[in-house]
C-alpha cells in the first residue's frame, strides 16, 4: 500500500451559486465541487480541510486546503486535472507538498478579508454580486474613528452569529483599514481568526457610522456591552472577500494571488 502525503492548495471562486464551503446535503457547496474534481485526478476519494470557511455567498481571492492523497501526480498534473473538472466559478492556483504536520486552518497566522461597496446611484453591471452597492454617500472619517477603537484583541462576542460554535469569543484584530477609491470603498480587516459572522457584522456597524445612522462611539459601546445594537446590520454576503492567508515562512507557500493584478475598468485598484 503506497504511503500517503500532504498537498495544500490555493484556490479562488465566485460563491454566488454556492452555499457556502462547506458540504451541505441537497446544496451546492465549493468543498463538495473541489472533492469531487480532486477525486477525478487523485482516482480516489479526497477529503479536503480548509483555512477558513466562507459562508453563502462569499468570494475567495485566495482560500487554502489541505488533503492526503497517495497519489502520485505533478503539481502541474493537480491543478490542470482539477481545473478540468470544475466549473468556471471556481479555480485551483497552485497546489504543493507540504509537511505532515501542515493544517491549513491551525497552521494559519493570520486571515485578511475585504469587502468592496460600490458608493454610487448607478449600479454595475460588473460588479453585481460581487461587491455592496450603497446610493448614500458613505462618510470615511467617523467610520476610520470607529474601526480604531475596535483594533486589538478583545472578546467579540456582539460581532458574531447566534449560531457561532467558537470555544473562545476572544480574537486578535490586527488591522481593519477602510479607503475610498473614487466610487470605491474598500474595506480590510486582518485577525488571527474570524468568528461566525464577525467581518460581516463588523462591516454592517461602520456602515450604519459611516451612514450617519450611529456615531462612532456605538463601536466601542457595542464591543464592551458584548451586545448588538439596534441599528446595527450584518453586510451581505456578496461583498466579501477571502483575500488571503499568511503562513510561517517554513512551508514555502505562495504569499499571494494575480487574480486581480490587471486592471478591470470601473473596479478599484486592488493591490
Amino acid at each position: 500500500m503506497r504511503p500517503t502525503r500532504r498537498l495544500a492548495l490555493g484556490i479562488e471562486y465566485d460563491g454566488s451559486a454556492y452555499s457556502g464551503w462547506q458540504v451541505q446535503p441537497h446544496s451546492r457547496t465549493i468543498q463538495a465541487a473541489l472533492e469531487a474534481a480532486l477525486a477525478q485526478v487523485a482516482a480516489g476519494p479526497v477529503a479536503l480541510t480548509c483555512a477558513g470557511r466562507t459562508d453563502a455567498g462569499v468570494h475567495a481571492r485566495a482560500q487554502v486546503a489541505h488533503f492526503e492523497t497517495a497519489a502520485v501526480r505533478r503539481a502541474r498534473a493537480w491543478v490542470l486535472g482539477a481545473n478540468a473538472h470544475l466549473p468556471r466559478d471556481i479555480s485551483v492556483q497552485w497546489v504543493q507538498s507540504v509537511p505532515g504536520h501542515f493544517h491549513a486552518r491551525y497552521s494559519a497566522l493570520s486571515r485578511t478579508y475585504r469587502y468592496l461597496i460600490l458608493n454610487r446611484a448607478a449600479r454595475s453591471a460588473l460588479a453585481a454580486e460581487r461587491a455592496l452597492l450603497v446610493h448614500q454617500w458613505l462618510e470615511i472619517e467617523p467610520m476610520r474613528e470607529a474601526a480604531a477603537s475596535l483594533i486589538g484583541e478583545h472578546d467579540f462576542t456582539a460581532f458574531r452569529s447566534i449560531e457561532c460554535q467558537a470555544r473562545s469569543p476572544v480574537r486578535m484584530l490586527r488591522r481593519l483599514q477602510i479607503e475610498r477609491r473614487g466610487d470605491w470603498v474598500v474595506m480590510e480587516l486582518s485577525a488571527n481568526a474570524f468568528l461566525h459572522h464577525m467581518a460581516r457584522n463588523l462591516v454592517g456597524l461602520l456602515l450604519s457610522i459611516g451612514l450617519g445612522r450611529a456615531r462612532p462611539e456605538a463601536a466601542r459601546r457595542q464591543l464592551e456591552a458584548r451586545i448588538r445594537e439596534s441599528h446595527t446590520v450584518t453586510a451581505p454576503a456578496w461583498g466579501l472577500y477571502l483575500w488571503r492567508v499568511d503562513y510561517p515562512p517554513q512551508f514555502g507557500l505562495p504569499a499571494d494571488s494575480a487574480m486581480i493584478s490587471a486592471p478591470v475598468p470601473g473596479w478599484p485598484s486592488m493591490g
